[in-house]
């Protein structure tokens, strides 16, 4: 592979920018961050003067490629969502099962480990649900969702046995205190979500291990006056938090508010992808049901919100240009901070790391893609249409 020389742009290594640097990779690993004006030998990679980034971390992707994850998934299932949104700038990810039955969930289980070993850039699995609120379904089948039972935390810690990372989205009303306990004493990530929650509910939840909060405002009780909801428990304890920087999901005012009252620290973004992403599909069936992909969103037939039409880098663009977020900010959302919620050897450059990196313009839009240090064929949008 040799050496590739990045240069005539700027650098962003999770933490920090660099100007007037280039970046030094050889056979597919960084090697060093130098000054521009130190004579390298090697392969010329020109910026155009845009911005070089880790590779986009994703820990909520439901699908794509034209493909959703569900019980029938194999290995190359796998291999096709991670390459879809590799394409779209993520190069590490957390494909997502969302509510399914107990045989479905054991079978997506199994075979993500299996995969573990074999697709580039698969940091583990998300379950989100089944264990979720019937009161805050959001798209999910209702006739799946359950209360967690002992066969299931059973099933959930062996395979974390094999996987780097196992997040599983539950509710405080599917889930006690001691059960979560049990999955995090087991090195599994809980995050709540789907849940008509109280504050106090949701603390002793947190208090018993669960770290994070899924995409934030959605499905989930809202803060009140008296009763701060979910949204409040997010927003004011130290747990961390995804959100959809779409300006669908989320109102811009509201965004503004969250990341003013995290601190940027614990808010991550995600894209909650469907199996559109990096497709010109127009609609798509999800647990017999007919998701409609229309105006940059992906709705149910009778309108509720079904997952995003969204990439990462329109994410990270929309903070930029549409919430005045500095750029530094908005990509360590995308970056650093999902990766260390995680334990993720990713999200940062730095010598010893791949060369896991993506490339935005000028105006923040996708421009290159590269993992190990390989140039990817590079959509700058969630579909083709």
């Amino acid at each position: 592979m040799g050496r590739l020389i990045f240069k005539n742009g700027h650098l962003f290594d999770g933490a920090r920018f660099f100007t007037a640097h280039q970046l030094v990779v050889e056979d597919g690993i960084i090697a060093d961050i130098l000054p521009q004006t130190r004579q390298v030998e090697g392969e010329g990679i020109d910026l155009g003067g845009g911005t070089l980034a880790p590779g986009l971390i994703d820990l909520q992707v439901n699908g794509g490629g034209g493909i959703m994850l569900d019980g029938t998934a194999t290995i190359e299932s796998f291999a096709t969502i991670a390459a879809a949104h590799a394409r779209l700038g993520t190069t590490g990810l957390l494909p997502t099962l969302i509510t399914d039955s107990r045989a479905a969930t054991q079978s997506v289980l199994a075979t993500a480990t299996a995969a573990m070993s074999r697709v580039p850039g698969l940091l583990g699995l998300h379950l989100e649900g089944p264990h979720l609120d019937p009161r805050r379904p959001g798209c999910h089948p209702p006739a799946h969702i359950r209360p967690l039972d002992d066969d299931d935390i059973a099933l959930y810690c062996e395979a974390k046995t094999g996987l780097p990372t196992l997040l599983i989205t539950l509710a405080p009303a599917a889930a006690t205190p001691a059960q979560i306990a049990r999955l995090t004493a087991a090195g599994i990530l809980v995050s709540l979500g789907h849940a008509e929650t109280s504050f106090a509910e949701a603390g002793a939840a947190f208090e018993a291990g669960a770290r994070m909060v899924t995409h934030l405002f959605n499905a989930m009780s809202q803060l009140g006056a008296r009763e701060p909801g979910l949204v409040g428990a997010a927003l004011g304890l130290p747990v961390a938090a995804g959100v959809i920087a779409d300006g669908i999901h989320v109102h811009p005012e509201s965004l503004r508010l969250a990341i003013y009252a995290k601190h940027m620290g614990e808010l991550f973004l995600v894209s909650d992808a469907m199996a559109p992403a990096g497709t010109a599909l127009k609609e798509f069936t999800l647990a017999g049901r007919k998701i409609l992909r229309r105006d940059d969103a992906l709705r149910l037939e009778d309108g509720t919100l079904a997952g995003a039409d969204l990439s990462l880098p329109q994410a990270v663009r929309f903070l930029i240009t549409e919430i005045g977020l500095e750029p530094g900010a908005a990509l360590a959302m995308a970056t650093a901070t999902p990766a260390r919620l995680i334990g993720a050897e990713a999200g940062r450059i730095a010598p010893g790391r791949a060369a896991d990196l993506v490339l935005f313009d000028r105006n923040w839009r996708l421009a290159g893609t590269w993992r190990g240090g390989v140039a990817l064929e590079a959509q700058a949008k969630s579909s083709t249409a």
